[in-house]
């Protein structure tokens, strides 16, 4: 079991000292949020790149429906470059919680998950030198100028983990993360709310998912949780809790 830091946020020049003391520290990845507006999560993370060696870096995590998917994945693969392949792009529908802030983004769940899913698949198609889509939504061909896309190429083969939300039993949110390479797991309360995951969901998910297809090689899943910061021994006993 690997174990990653979401940070909580500040500036710039604090996040990246955060994440050179989060790798010091014996932290497997580090994590930023990409939100509509503040600290850039792509430059932070290229930045990044620069200062730590070992550490997975990625966003936690990127609406995808509200971001241009060419746009994304250039900047995933530059960040793998930067890195030298230890890029991750966690990806989900977007939060619509007016807490956040509204920038006039589509809002409706049909077309989040129609956008979602285009976009994945643009992506990465895109990684694997495929320069034209087609869909509803996005219609992209770039081979006027296939010799730019040449130098973006991933360091980690086939490509980069793309993690995906997966909304437990809704059966088309866990098929989109069978096109995927990790799980962030949500579970349903029967009222179209959300309700604590547990081992047993965890358990549950992946059997599911490799009675319907299998998951790839080196598939995550990922839990998210808190762990005290002043108590080491019960830091642990959280992790192997779950």
């Amino acid at each position: 079991m690997r174990c990653g830091f979401v940070l909580p946020g500040g500036s710039a020049r604090e996040q990246v000292e955060q994440a050179v003391l989060a790798e010091a520290a014996g932290w497997d990845g580090v994590f930023v949020w990409e939100g509509a507006y503040g600290v850039d999560a792509w430059s932070l993370l290229a930045a990044m790149a620069e200062r730590t060696s070992r550490v997975r870096l990625g966003t936690m995590l990127t609406p995808l429906p509200w971001r241009r998917p060419w746009k994304v994945a250039s900047q995933a693969v530059t960040l793998d470059e930067l890195s030298g392949g230890r890029a991750i792009l966690a990806v989900g529908l977007g939060a619509v919680d007016t807490a956040l802030g509204t920038c006039g983004e589509v809002t409706d769940r049909r077309v989040r998950a129609e956008l979602l899913d285009e976009g994945i698949d643009l992506i990465a198609g895109l990684w694997a030198g495929e320069l034209r889509y087609a869909g509803r939504h996005h219609k992209v061909d770039l081979t006027a100028r296939a010799d730019l896309a040449e130098g973006a190429r991933s360091v980690q083969a086939p490509r980069i983990p793309i993690w995906v939300v997966g909304a437990w039993p809704r059966q088309k949110s866990m098929r989109r993360v069978l096109r995927c390479d990790g799980l962030l797991p949500v579970c349903l309360d029967g009222t179209g709310g959300f309700r604590t995951t547990t081992p047993e969901d965890i358990r549950a998910m992946a059997a599911w998912l490799d009675a319907h297809g299998g998951r790839r090689p080196g598939f995550e899943i990922v839990m998210e949780g808190e762990t005290p910061a002043d108590d080491a021994a019960a830091a642990a006993e959280t992790n192997q809790a779950t």
